[in-house]
């Protein structure tokens, strides 16, 4: 494993790190306090290739390697976690799924598009009282000759109102229990969806998410996902590219808490000199600086097993789990460092804070990586190749063909 980035890379971070500059920085106060997702900037994003970085260029995507999906991630959550989260999951949840998962029939469809930012693609498992627990999900999606009829409801999807495609989870036979799960490409503008953001968030404020409905929508067959049954294993391969993502973005929220501390460090004066001198401030830089590099190995590390087109279940959970709980860490620390400002708008670290509370949430609870890395340790859990898997990077014809 190589733990410098290579030329291409180093270009990519410095592209997308003056784009978050540019775009962002300016803006992020009042797009935050207003509760509003500038959609502009999806297409400024594709118009840079960025949201199919890691799409092989046959799809319609940069080709790059999985770990410059990573540098993405890491660098837009610096500027904000909503942006990241918007390539999240319209790369990361869909696009990858798409690509692992798809028929050629499909990859054409819905994934070219996609890759080059043209349509939007989302993602729908969590429903209002089905998380963690997946196989607790109640939409269904009942076979009707060349079609499929879904009913139910999703919550906390991202993109809920900007997306023009979602990978739905349903039953199509809850006897089997989670062996009964389908995943389906669900489109907009279908008869019986609808969405409806959801308002009075903690964090993530500039950020669409919000509630899926499906009210008898008939979904073309051509539709379904892999195979009847197949919509678990689909589901949790799709977890393993997002929880990826949320761990990178994670990285980024560190840097970023670590820019600000510092420079308010140099700035603010107590007892005669910058507060930086002090030794308490000085443990929390050092514990922000520890979590960030560790964290960064984590997520390279499980980058290059994607890339090798290998099995990383274990090695993204881990990643996702330790990167989140630093930054909360560390945005946690930033307010103190900062003191009375730390709690006012007038400074960003108050945005870290709420944002840094939903990525240990969301895509496995800490608690469900704690576990999960418990059961691994204690050779309870153990991961076999899928059937599928991500095609092995460099991408060539023969591994975008087979994926």
């Amino acid at each position: 494993m190589h733990f410098e980035l290579t030329e291409e890379q180093e270009l990519l971070k410095k592209t997308v790190r003056n784009f978050v500059d540019k775009e962002i920085m300016p803006n992020i106060r009042e797009w935050d306090e207003n509760h509003h997702f500038e959609t502009s900037l999806l297409k400024k994003l594709a118009d840079l290739g960025l949201m199919g970085v890691c799409i092989p260029e046959k799809y319609g995507g940069s080709g790059m390697d999985y770990n410059a999906l990573a540098i993405v991630c890491e660098e837009l959550e610096r500027g904000d976690t909503a942006f990241r989260t918007a390539v999240s999951v319209h790369t990361g949840l869909n696009s990858l799924t798409l690509l692992q998962w798809g028929t050629e029939a499909q990859k054409q469809k819905y994934l070219v598009p996609q890759a080059k930012g043209e349509k939007i693609g989302a993602f729908g498992l969590t429903e209002p009282d089905a998380g963690s627990d997946v196989a607790g999900i109640g939409t269904t999606a009942e076979k009707d000759g060349d079609f499929y009829i879904l009913n139910g409801q999703k919550t906390w999807i991202s993109l809920c109102d900007v997306a023009d495609h979602f990978l739905v989870f349903a039953y199509t036979d809850k006897a089997k229990k989670h062996h009964g799960i389908s995943a389906f490409i669900v489109e907009r503008t279908l008869p019986g969806f609808s969405s409806k953001a959801i308002k009075g968030k903690l964090g993530i404020r500039a950020g669409n998410t919000g509630e899926l409905f499906f009210d008898n929508v008939r979904v073309p067959k051509e539709n379904l996902l892999g195979e009847e049954g197949e919509g678990f294993k689909i589901a949790m391969s799709a977890l393993d590219n997002g929880r990826f993502t949320v761990a990178a973005g994670a990285c980024g929220l560190i840097q970023a808490c670590l820019e600000a501390s510092v420079k308010y460090c140099h700035e603010r004066k107590t007892f005669g000199r910058e507060i930086g001198k002090h030794q308490l401030v000085q443990q929390m830089i050092a514990k922000m600086e520890a979590g960030y590099q560790m964290s960064r190995l984590l997520v390279f590390r499980a980058g290059e097993l994607k890339n090798q087109g290998k099995r990383n279940t274990r090695e993204t959970s881990l990643a996702k789990w330790q990167a989140c709980d630093f930054a909360n860490e560390a945005a946690n620390d930033a307010v103190q460092i900062h003191g009375a400002y730390g709690y006012s708008s007038e400074y960003p670290v108050e945005r870290y804070l709420r944002n840094s509370k939903a990525p240990v949430i969301y895509e496995g609870t800490r608690e469900i990586h704690t576990v999960m890395q418990a059961e691994y340790v204690l050779g309870y859990r153990t991961d076999k190749p899928l059937n599928k898997m991500l095609p092995a990077w460099p991408f060539d014809e023969r591994d975008a063909e087979e994926s």
